[in-house]
Formats: structure tokens, C-alpha cells, sequence
């Protein structure tokens, strides 16, 4: 019996920040797949190897977690004063899905250094050395992220002694801007806060009501005191991911917060939507000895966050985390702002398993809604690997 051959589609395997992820010219997929649709999902399901009953994605681009099974598609802007439409796939890895429902925002600092090298920015704009000025609009949640990407002789310098804790290696310096990270169209009819409160009583029905700040930045998140949920701040992977229990509570917590927050009308939906809203513990600063045997001091940060990413707690912290909690440090009252220290503050450092990391954020009450015009943090990227991707013709 004849089968489909494989065909090969152009592509590029980055690291931005503490994620991997494939990377595509829309102009390079194959025409049925240019437009969103079964397709699109099903070619990119296959691309990183899902869904796989073994947790493995051995037959495809994804590493089987969370921040390595991620997908690119960027295209020149067609919004004016952009450069570059960034558009990011969440790929299930034991489920045959793809989540558009937001953003990744560590892998949006490889966007920028992706646009010049595949000509997507105009040269103008590109300066022989010094830093260029990434204009991107992320498509899925409709919001422009600012990329600061150095540039040396020409080309996208990638090298460098910044050092990222999450990541093994240094690299070049790149910071990203999230203007205006605050969600507009879904979860609250516009509000930062979809409740309406700063901090809320959570009903979860047959694990108990907890007291939480759900918050619409960067990406729709679930704020939630450790002690309350028997945590101190400063687990590790293994003591979340190994236990089913904590997972299954933490996923149910999930899925009454984003009714709450009318991120889904029935539970049903939450199975489908595993990319937000984001579930995340804090604490006030306490030593610990992060996942890589560093030292975190109480007096290194500011508060202890523990996030969970696709149903598992994630080694260091997702970038669209990172903005909801720098946004949620800045508004007093919040239960980010009151692990902080409570205090008035534009810029949060917090510990995460791989060690610290540093956001700024200013928010302001504007006729009685928060609001809060960027947010910024220093990532870094490089291109791990370029060229071809294969898959069977027929997958698709």
C-alpha cells in the first residue's frame, strides 16, 4: 500500500526566555494550512508530536513540557506602526489541540531577532549597530510588545554575558515591552480585575474557598496564598508535579477561576482552554535552593511565585505570568502586593524554582478602573536550530 511522502516545510527551532519553540513564516506553510482552521492545527500537532499517549512527543519538535511545546507563526504587520503579526499555538501534548486562547511571553523575545533575520522588518529600521526597534502585534490577544534586539555588523547579535536564571547558558540582552498588558476584550468586558475586586472568595467545591486575585495582564491569572493551599513558596518541581493529587486540585482550582473570571460559560470548556488562565502561589520572601543548586536568599526578593503551566508547575516562570505579577505587585491590596510587603512599588523582584527574576510594571487608577501602561522584562534568545521541518503529506 502506497502512503504520502513526507513533505518539508521551512522553519526555525529558538529559545526565547525560558521556552523552545518551532518557528514559521506564514508565507513558508503550506497553502492550507496560511489560514486558521483544522489544517493549520492539525500540521502543527504533527510538526511537534501530538497528541502522544506516551508524554514523550518522541515523534515530533516538542521536548514534552509545557514551555518546549510551542509554536510560531509571524508574517509582516498588516497593522499600522507594527512591523511584525506574531500569532502563538499552545500544542497539547497528550491531546489532539492547539490553544490560541493567549500568549507566550518568553518566547516573544526571540520574535523580534526571528522578523529581522527573515527580512520581516524593513532595513530601514535596522540599524548597523546598536539596537533595533521591534514593532509586534500579537495577534492573539490583540496587544503591541516592544523587542529591543541588539544588532551588531548588520545582523542579530545573539551572544552575549546576560545571564537568566531558567537558563543554562548566557546570552545577548533583550528587552520586551508589553504595552498595555491589561486584557480588553474577553473575561470582564475590558476590567484588569473581571470581578471587579481586588481580592476575592474563591468557591471550589469539595477542595474549599481560598482567597484569590484574578487578574486579566499579561495573561488571565489565578493568585492564590501557599499557606492556604499548604505551601510555603518554595517547592520545586517534584514535590507538585510528582503528586496527582495536587495536580487534580490545582486543575480544579483552575477551571472554577475562569468561570469566575468569564474566561468559559460551563467547567466543560476548561478541558479545551489548558493555556489560561494561569494558577499561581505566592509567598513572602524565605530562603531556598533553587532547581540548578543556587542559593536564593529571604533578602534576594521581594515575594516567592510558583506558577503552573499545562497542568504542571513550571521550572522557572512564564513570561505572561511574570507581567501579571509585576502588574499585580504595583496595585496595593492585591495578594501579590500585600506578599511583596504591601507597599507602593513599580518593579518586583520574586523567586520562581530556577531562581529570581526581575519585571517592572506601573499601573494607576483611572476613573475608578486600574489600568497600567507597560510592563518590562529582560529575556534573551538565540536560534537553536534552522532549515526544514518534515512531515507526512497527508497529516494535514
Amino acid at each position: 500500500m502506497a502512503h504520502a511522502p513526507q513533505i518539508k516545510i521551512p522553519a526555525t527551532y529558538m529559545r526565547g526566555g525560558t521556552s523552545k519553540g518551532v518557528f514559521f513564516s506564514l508565507k513558508d506553510l503550506p497553502e492550507a494550512a496560511q489560514i486558521p482552521g483544522p489544517a493549520r492545527d492539525a500540521l502543527l500537532l504533527r510538526v511537534i508530536g501530538s497528541p502522544d499517549p506516551y508524554d514523550k512527543q518522541i515523534d515530533g519538535m516538542g521536548g514534552a513540557t509545557s514551555s518546549t511545546s510551542k509554536t510560531v507563526i509571524l508574517s509582516k504587520s498588516i497593522k499600522a506602526d507594527h512591523d511584525v503579526d506574531y500569532l502563538f499555538g499552545q500544542v497539547s501534548i497528550d491531546k489532539p489541540f492547539v490553544d490560541w486562547s493567549g500568549n507566550c511571553g518568553n518566547l516573544s523575545a526571540a520574535v523580534g531577532s526571528f522578523a529581522i533575520s527573515n527580512g520581516l522588518v524593513d532595513a530601514s529600521r535596522i540599524p548597523h549597530n546598536g539596537v533595533a526597534i521591534v514593532r509586534v502585534w500579537q495577534a492573539n490577544i490583540g496587544k503591541t510588545i516592544i523587542a529591543h534586539v541588539p544588532i551588531t555588523n548588520g545582523e542579530v547579535q545573539e551572544t552575549g554575558d546576560f545571564e537568566l536564571d531558567g537558563v543554562t547558558f548566557p546570552a545577548a540582552e533583550v528587552q520586551v515591552e508589553f504595552m498595555d498588558p491589561a486584557a480588553e476584550e474577553e473575561g470582564g468586558g475590558g476590567s484588569m480585575f473581571p470581578t471587579g475586586n481586588l481580592v476575592d472568595d474563591l468557591e471550589v467545591p469539595g477542595i474549599g474557598t481560598f482567597k484569590a486575585t484574578m487578574i486579566n495582564a499579561g495573561i488571565p491569572t489565578i493568585f492564590i496564598n501557599a499557606e492556604d493551599l499548604g505551601y510555603t513558596g518554595t517547592e520545586l518541581q517534584g514535590a507538585i508535579n510528582g503528586d496527582p493529587k495536587a495536580l487534580a486540585m490545582f486543575e480544579t482550582i483552575r477551571a472554577y477561576g475562569a468561570l469566575r473570571m468569564g474566561l468559559i460559560k460551563d467547567l466543560d470548556e476548561a478541558a479545551k482552554r489548558q493555556h489560561t488562565p494561569k494558577v499561581a502561589f505566592v509567598a513572602k520572601p524565605a530562603a531556598y535552593v533553587a532547581s540548578s543548586g543556587k542559593a536564593i536568599a529571604a533578602e534576594d526578593v521581594d515575594l516567592l511565585v510558583r506558577a503552573l503551566s499545562m497542568g504542571k508547575l513550571h521550572h522557572a516562570m512564564m513570561g505572561t505570568a511574570a507581567v501579571a505579577i509585576g502588574t499585580a505587585a504595583a496595585i496595593s491590596g492585591t495578594l501579590v502586593n500585600l506578599a511583596a510587603g504591601g507597599i507602593e512599588r513599580n518593579a518586583v523582584r520574586f523567586g520562581h524554582p530556577s531562581g529570581t527574576l526581575r519585571v517592572g510594571a506601573e499601573a494607576s487608577l483611572e476613573h475608578g478602573e486600574w489600568v497600567v501602561k507597560k510592563a518590562i522584562m529582560s529575556r534573551s534568545a538565540r536560534v537553536l536550530m534552522e532549515g526544514f521541518v518534515r512531515i507526512p503529506g497527508d497529516s494535514f
